[in-house]
């Protein structure tokens, strides 16, 4: 048996299929993306789902692709089992072989077998299979065509090999590969639960039945092959292991969870807290890289909730391991370094991956402290009222809003003789749950089945707009309206065109559809959208100006040329923006997302603070250098991995290709499809608008360039103009006029406020309403527009005129719909009565909150109109 690294497996595996005919597709991106079913990919066949519903087609029949993959949710969701046993992570990389309509049973089997027993060399001996116990087909295969004894070919129920894609549709049985690691790790029965000696290393998917909704099994007219192998399996297999932790693709990580900690990993031990607490951050670290790699940012809802979730638990079992510090971006590198050879995306990313993780575990430990503080007043509240437990919804608002864990949470509770009402704070979260799920569904590119037929049984649309903007000889494929195919579309109509060929460029990569016109013999369509909803359709939106559209009608197509002009002017803008921003603040910056729009151009990018007004002027400055020296714009194609190793930037949530089109302009190398001006001359002139935070981690610019920043700069100019007219002042004295004016207007409001406050003084005692009991004066009223020092004076005053006394004064804003109050107490009574208890009894009353010194104590709530009955409350509580 030999001996490979995982870069070795990897590569050997996807060139044994190569050479059997199958094409190498590379990784999708850990994001789904046209599945709304699903909030990771989490199998190797995600990708190709669509074809295998029959709702698409491949220029091939045989591909092979080492799948990233990311399990957390649904009926893949290894999370909690994730450090505790060998072989469970969030996320692997599955290898897999595909057969479209092509070979089945019998070469998917051959394909295995000599895979495993010839090019990795793994003893016969130690392989055994597991078939449905229905399949006598695959039964006889490896029986008869391979050569296994009937001994060692197991049958299994339903449960263990029959796969299904959902509750109907494609299915069938499969076959499983087992490596036998020896009696050394007992004699359990296959597939049992207590079963640690066969590892299952390769499972084969025959999928050759449809399943309608009555549970019915149809052949299929194409019987497909679906096949997956744990990368990280076959590696430990390979490398003599006993835990795929101990490979080579996590051993830098637990080492350098070890070189943090101080602490020793122990592969004996398994159970230790040491041993699962290293387990966890090395699986966590590789999850985390690569989700963010993918474009996936930190959040409180969908992904981004399950990336900040899984990088808290990461940081807690650093803390268990006595890690007090940010650590986590530290072993971002070594996840890089372990990874760069297939992912050489990691390297260009490594820089902004290590500071997102950084601030995310500095905000979690100050989220953690301050979790801490909320549960010992949560403790001491609970104590209070008499009860001895937490409540669910106290629990789950520390989880969910500082990310408390909840088994350090009963930890903390056991200690104080509390409990947890754990089942209500599992309610809550799955609710929570529930709601992200529905956030990232209504986020999901959803493909409507009309495209995916128009797909199948249309040529491939032919985009020749990068050369020239009119076409005169298009021929119309395909009529659409509301969501159906159609003959003709009526004057007044709106609906789709579908081209064979077209200049109208679609929108993708953050750059809107072209706007235009088709003709016809007779008809006029207005477009003023082009989508591509599918790869390989493009879909021309709009509305029948005057005549009939028919389908088979030869037209010109006419994209509007200046707005086209403006989105070219913007897309090579957005570049050079790209570019400038690296160059001043580092190569940290990377596109988190942009617009591309004819009237401005957006663009959200990686950094953690706001930008300076030099900052500004500078990347400002630089794009205009850049724009004046009119270099040319030059366009190449070349491979994907060839691109990348050249120094041209890929961005974070695009998908690529083998094959894509570089874009070079002055100072930027990017790699793109979207259409570009020939010289960055063409520009004419860029203006930053405005620069704001977008998330965590995350700012946005949005710019003008070309006619749109001349007409921008010439608004500017006008309004300078007006305002140095209505200022009576030259352009260098505007602010300090502006400022004049201001202190002067500050000056006046004081003014005014010392004659309200001083007209309120002289006739407190008519405003408060005076009630005495037992000797004490009880005083309450309200005024509007008191600040809460004004309102402190008011107090001192009426304290003092009524002597022995409690006051409660309140101001109304009736703008801000807000309310401040104040209580004050005569000091000869504050050993009985205390200002701080009363206003903490009545600001809830007003739905909000106070505190204070027994003397003297403020309030302020939202809801104003409830005043009447927190007077009634202070005058209870006294």
């Amino acid at each position: 048996m030999k001996f490979l690294t995982a870069n070795q497996i990897r590569e050997s595996f996807l060139r044994y299929f190569e050479e059997r005919g199958h094409t190498r597709v590379k990784s999708a991106s850990i994001i789904p993306e046209t599945d709304p079913t699903l909030l990771f990919v989490n199998a190797g066949m995600v990708p190709f789902k669509n074809v295998f519903l029959g709702l698409e087609e491949k220029p091939y029949k045989r591909a092979v692709s080492c799948q990233k993959v990311f399990r957390v949710s649904g009926k893949h969701n290894d999370l909690d089992n994730v450090g505790y046993t060998p072989r469970h992570h969030t996320f692997f990389e599955m290898l897999g072989n595909f057969s479209f309509g092509d070979y089945f049973k019998r070469e998917a089997i051959q394909f295995a077998w000599e895979y495993l027993t010839e090019v990795l060399e793994i003893p016969e001996e130690k392989l055994l299979v597991s078939v449905f116990e229905e399949d006598d087909e695959a039964f006889e295969i490896w029986n008869k065509v391979i050569g296994l004894p009937e001994e060692k070919i197991h049958r299994l129920g339903v449960e263990d090999n029959f796969w299904s894609m959902g509750e109907t549709g494609p299915c069938g049985p499969c076959s499983e590969i087992y490596y036998d690691r020896g009696e050394a790790f007992g004699n359990p029965e296959l597939g049992s639960p207590e079963d640690i000696r066969y590892l299952e290393v390769w499972n084969l998917v025959f999928m050759q039945y449809n399943r309608d909704k009555d549970g019915r099994l149809t052949p299929l007219p194409k019987p497909n092959i679906d096949t997956g192998m744990g990368l990280e399996r076959i590696a430990s297999v390979l490398q003599g292991v006993n835990s795929n932790y101990e490979t080579d693709l996590f051993m830098p990580l637990i080492e350098f969870a070890q070189s943090v900690s101080g602490k020793s990993y122990d592969p004996e031990d398994p159970g230790s807290e040491n041993t699962v607490a290293m387990r966890v951050i090395a699986d966590h670290l590789r999850a985390i890289t690569f989700l963010i790699s993918d474009g996936v940012f930190p959040s409180n809802e969908g992904r981004g909730y399950v990336l900040r979730r899984i990088l808290r638990r990461a940081l807690r079992y650093g803390m268990e391991l006595g890690i007090e510090r940010p650590f986590l971006f530290e072993g971002v590198d070594v996840v890089v370094d372990i990874m760069k050879e297939p992912y050489p995306e990691l390297i260009g990313n490594r820089s902004f991956i290590k500071n997102l993780v950084k601030s995310e575990e500095e905000k979690f430990i100050k989220t953690l402290r301050k979790g801490l503080e909320i549960l010992y007043d949560i403790i001491q509240k609970a104590k209070k009222e008499g009860r001895n437990h937490i409540t669910g919804k106290e629990a789950f608002l520390l989880y969910d809003t500082y990310g408390f864990p909840v088994d350090l949470l009963e930890d903390i509770a056991r200690d104080n003789g509390f409990g947890v009402d754990i089942a209500e704070y599992y309610k809550l979260l799955e609710e929570q749950k529930e709601r992200a799920r529905a956030s990232w569904k209504s986020q999901a590119k959803e493909i409507k089945p009309v495209y995916l037929e128009l797909k199948n049984k249309l040529p491939e649309n032919v985009f020749v707009g990068y050369e020239r903007l009119e076409v005169d000889d298009a021929q119309i494929l395909s009529v659409l309206k509301e969501d159906r195919e159609v003959d003709t579309l009526h004057e007044g109509e709106t609906g789709e065109i579908v081209l064979d060929v077209t200049p109208f460029y679609p929108e993708k990569g953050g750059q809107v559809g072209d706007r235009g016109i088709i003709e016809g013999d007779g008809f006029l369509f207005d477009v003023v959208d082009t989508q591509t909803p599918v790869e390989g359709i493009i879909v021309h939106r709009g509305k029948v100006i005057h005549g009939t559209v028919k389908k088979g009608e030869t037209v010109s197509a006419k994209v509007d040329k200046d707005t086209r002009l403006d989105i070219m002017r913007h897309h090579t803008a957005t570049h050079l923006l790209h570019a400038a921003l690296r160059n001043l603040l580092g190569d940290h910056v990377k596109q988190a997302g942009s617009l591309v729009h004819p009237d401005y151009l957006r663009f959200d990018f990686t950094h953690f603070e706001s930008l300076t007004d030099e900052d500004i002027k500078r990347v400002e400055e630089l794009v205009n250098e850049e724009i004046m020296k009119n270099e040319p714009v030059i366009c190449k194609e070349m491979p994907y991995d060839e691109a990348i190793k050249s120094g041209a930037i890929a961005i974070f949530d695009e998908k690529y290709g083998d094959t894509v089109r570089v874009i070079s302009a002055g100072i930027s190398t990017e790699l793109c499809g979207g259409t570009h001006v020939s010289r960055t001359g063409d520009i004419g002139y860029f203006k930053i608008i405005s620069e704001t935070a977008v998330a965590s981690g995350t700012r946005r610019i949005e710019a003008v360039a070309g006619r749109k920043a001349v007409e921008r700069g010439l608004r500017e100019h006008f309004l300078i103009e007006n305002v140095k007219r209505a200022l009576t002042a030259k352009e260098d004295e505007i602010i300090d006029k502006i400022e004049t004016l201001k202190l002067k207007l500050k000056e006046a409001q004081r003014e005014i406020e010392n004659i309200k406050k001083k007209s309120v003084v002289d006739r407190i005692t008519d405003i408060l309403t005076v009630e005495e009991k037992e000797g004490i004066k009880i005083a309450y009223g309200s005024v509007e527009g008191l600040q809460p020092n004004d309102l402190r004076d008011l107090a001192d005053v009426a304290r003092s005129k009524l002597g022995r006394s409690v006051v409660m004064i309140a101001s109304v804003d009736k703008e801000k719909n807000k309310v401040n109050f104040i209580v004050a107490v005569s000091k000869d009574l504050t050993d009985r009565i205390k200002a701080g208890e009363i206003v903490k009894k009545v600001a809830p009353a007003l739905g909000g909150k106070g505190g204070g010194r027994p003397d003297m104590a403020q309030g302020g709530g939202t809801e104003p109109s409830k005043l009447k009955e927190a007077f009634n409350i202070f005058r209870k509580e006294i």
